[in-house]
């Protein structure tokens, strides 16, 4: 089942900076060679849940690799669509208009990727439980969930808390931290276009506790894209085997 935008009850905050987003997030290549890592070892397609303008997925399928990308925002698509093609692989990728807590996608996967903390985007239980649920439901028998999300560290809240900085030449982005709900408010704004979004952020242990829950084995916890270790930093970088 395709879902149609007027299925998709929840509006998306990206719509408003579909065009904004490749310059504002043109510096974040550090997990890119990470995500096609991770899609040469599996038996193609790939399911990308949150594929936005395509930065994941244009790479994974500029190496051969067919690639199924979900995104809730028609904005973020109609971009991805025009990289696609200017990349040259519009016969690799497919993409879907959809939610990570029902993507339109049927079938079964060897690996599903969630990348650049879009799980975040979910703000309670009910909602992350729905969404790795959904995820399993799409993969084989021990195929595997790929995804990174973060835990703000004291430093980064203290840096960046309630101050508009200058993330790209002429992008700005604030970040509003609320401690107690452990939720992100996050505005970016550039020459022709603004947005605010909400974060919710997780524990370790609490999102291997969600996991767990949802039908997953743990396979491996990283602290980087690099593969190192987790060691309770910021950034978690989730590899989970089906059940």
């Amino acid at each position: 089942m395709v879902l149609t935008l007027e299925s998709i009850t929840r509006v998306s905050s990206y719509d408003a900076i579909a065009r904004l987003y490749e310059p504002w997030s043109r510096s974040v290549t550090e997990d890119v060679a990470f995500y096609v890592e991770e899609a040469s070892d599996a038996e193609p397609p790939v399911v990308e849940l949150g594929v936005g303008t395509g930065r994941i997925t244009v790479p994974i399928a500029a190496a051969g690799i067919q690639v199924i990308g979900v995104d809730s925002s028609p904005g973020m698509l109609e971009v991805c669509r025009e990289q696609v093609e200017v990349a040259g692989v519009s016969d690799l990728v497919d993409l879907r208009l959809g939610d990570l807590r029902d993507p339109p996608v049927e079938g079964r996967f060897e690996l599903v990727v969630c990348p650049f903390r879009t799980y975040l985007h979910l703000h309670d239980d009910e909602e992350r439980l729905a969404a790795l649920r959904a995820a399993r439901d799409l993969l084989v028998d021990g195929g595997r969930l790929v995804f990174d999300v973060f835990a703000p560290g004291e430093d980064d809240i203290a840096e960046t808390h309630g101050r508009w900085l200058e993330r790209e030449p002429g992008i700005f982005e604030r970040a509003d931290w609320d401690r107690a709900t452990r939720m992100l408010t996050l505005s970016v704004r550039g020459p022709e276009s603004e947005t605010t979004m909400a974060l919710a952020w997780l524990s370790a242990e609490e999102w291997r506790a969600l996991l767990e829950q949802a039908g997953f084995e743990v396979e491996a916890l990283y602290g980087w894209f690099d593969r190192r270790p987790y060691s309770g930093g910021e950034d978690q970088v989730w590899i989970a085997r089906q059940a």
